[in-house]
């Protein structure tokens, strides 16, 4: 199953396990069986640390346990842990087998005292590029705190009980048999969930931090590229951020960032937040702003009010707070969100398998989505508002020969229907003869662009009739000390490239206004 290089990666990586523990596999006749088994030999033959046995008596199977011997098993995986999921499967050996966890020691200790009995039942797809995260977050609580267990549940392994449940969009986790949470979620925000005093505690810490010379509100490829920019003149330097690395963490494929011939979207977040950490900036991850106060006087302190109350200061400000997926706003929406209504094909589409869809918007994302699905799904039916597709002409062409794709022009979402419990349809508009069409359907993606995040800075800052913050070619907005940059602004096309280089250029915009203002008494 692995081949001669990875077995030898992996053998390295196991080396580093210190502490016994036995992987218990429960095994049935299937092919998936067979496969497991081969790749639970190959690891138990990569250590003399691990042993394996065959006899697990686990409901779901194929599976798997990692057990440390003395200890109850709490950590399992149902499926082959494979594809994007072969990192978590890797760290779970080594945090079995004793080796410590690269997280902050206050997170460990919140773990370790979480109060309550705990089971996790985490549902993800080997194409999912946001699972992972979730997967390793709870992989990593189950084997510090003896309350809680974890179940890993590769969807396409087991089918029948995905649909029962209605896991129209990974990771889906559930606690307790009842919704957790859907989407990517970071350990310190699935531990905030549980440790309901954490927030009140985060505030307090912020609100004693002492004034910055420059604040970074944000942190995607342009809130990072101004941290680093700022850091390396020597200046406090801080970050508040929903999460770092921005819309990036939700890109499968980058191939157009210069000097990187390819990466993911979760691996390059990861090195943004790695170099910005690297210049010693102060990051506050999961902070969303709420409100922009700017200085009284000349020279005076703007400050940043978060939603949990903590007030930030500073000399100047960054603003990049990006923005988000575009909803249609038709009836239907919201309440299908996650039960057939989805916005990643790459992460959701292997759960339509066999299934009709429909993607919404025929720019460059729809098309993409559109060509992805066609190759998993039953049929594609593609929406397109305007007269004719947006994207480029050469995914037009591609588009266009596979066949089981159709495409509607001048075509006007009205509503997504449902029976209560999932989609099953939706309904449009020609706009040239005014006949209405229903579309019954089992998965529908929406992608027709983005909407910049400053609805919290209405009334504060200029923006843009779209709600973009409007900049001069220097980054500056309308009022003194305040900086923008990337997505959430005016400038045009919205790219990974462009938003780093806007950043660094609104850094130093900022730094140069630092420098010319009267010195701090």
């Amino acid at each position: 199953m692995l081949d001669q290089a990875l077995k030898n990666q992996l053998a390295a990586y196991l080396q580093r396990v210190t502490q016994p523990f036995e992987l218990v596999a429960s095994l049935d006749a299937s092919p998936t069986s067979r496969e497991m088994q081969n790749l639970l030999e190959t690891i138990a033959g990569l250590s003399d640390h691990i042993t394996l046995r065959t006899d697990g008596q686990d409901a779901r199977r194929p599976s798997f346990s990692l057990q440390r011997l003395g200890s109850e098993s709490q950590l399992r995986f149902a499926g082959l842990p494979l594809g994007h999921e072969f990192t978590s499967l890797v760290l779970a050996l080594l945090w079995t087998g004793g080796h410590p966890p690269k997280v902050e020691a206050e997170q460990i200790e919140q773990i370790k005292a979480l109060d309550g009995d705990f089971e996790f039942e985490v549902y993800m797809s080997l194409s999912c590029h946001n699972c992972p995260d979730v997967v390793q977050a709870l992989s990593l609580m189950a084997i510090l705190n003896p309350r809680i267990r974890t179940t890993v549940i590769e969807g396409g392994a087991f089918k029948a009980e995905v649909d029962a449940r209605e896991v129209m969009a990974v990771p889906m986790v559930f606690l307790n048999g009842q919704v957790f949470g859907s989407g990517r979620m970071l350990l310190e925000e699935i531990i905030a969930k549980l440790d309901t005093g954490s927030a009140a505690r985060e505030a307090a810490k912020i609100d004693q931090k002492a004034p910055y010379d420059m604040l970074v509100v944000g942190g995607g490829p342009a809130g990072a590229a101004a941290a680093v920019y700022a850091a390396r003149k020597g200046i406090r330097t801080g970050v508040a951020a929903e999460r770092m690395g921005g819309q990036t963490n939700d890109t499968m494929g980058i191939e157009n960032y210069i000097s990187v011939l390819e990466t993911d979207g979760p691996k390059f977040a990861a090195a943004l937040e790695a170099q910005v950490r690297h210049y010693g900036v102060d990051v506050m991850n999961l902070q969303q702003a709420t409100e922009l106060i700017p200085a009284e006087a000349e020279g005076g302190l703007v400050q940043v009010k978060l939603a949990n109350g903590a007030i930030l200061k500073a000399r100047s400000v960054v603003l990049s707070t990006g923005a988000r997926w575009r909803n249609v706003n038709v009836p239907g929406e919201q309440e299908y969100k996650n039960k057939g209504v989805a916005y990643c094909p790459h992460c959701d589409g292997p759960l339509f398998k066999g299934k009709r869809t429909a993607v919404i918007g025929g720019g460059n994302s729809g098309v993409e989505a559109a060509i992805d699905l066609a190759g998993i799904v039953s049929h594609v039916t593609l929406i397109e508002f305007g007269d004719q597709l947006k994207a480029d002409a050469v995914l037009v062409a591609k588009l266009k020969s596979l066949p089981n794709v159709t495409i509607h022009t001048s075509a006007q979402t009205t509503e997504i229907t449902g029976d209560g419990s999932k989609v099953n349809g939706l309904r449009y508009k020609n706009r040239i003869s005014g006949a209405e069409h229903h579309l019954e359907l089992e998965g529908i993606f929406v992608q027709i662009g983005l909407v910049p995040n400053t609805e919290w800075l209405k009334g504060t800052l200029e923006l843009s009739k779209f709600g973009e913050i409007v900049v001069d070619a220097k980054g500056h907005t309308n009022v003194a000390g305040v900086f923008a940059a990337g997505d959430c602004t005016t400038v045009p096309y919205k790219q990974i490239v462009i938003a780093a280089g806007e950043g660094a250029k609104a850094a130093l915009s900022a730094f140069d206004h630092l420098i010319r203002m009267p010195a701090a008494a």
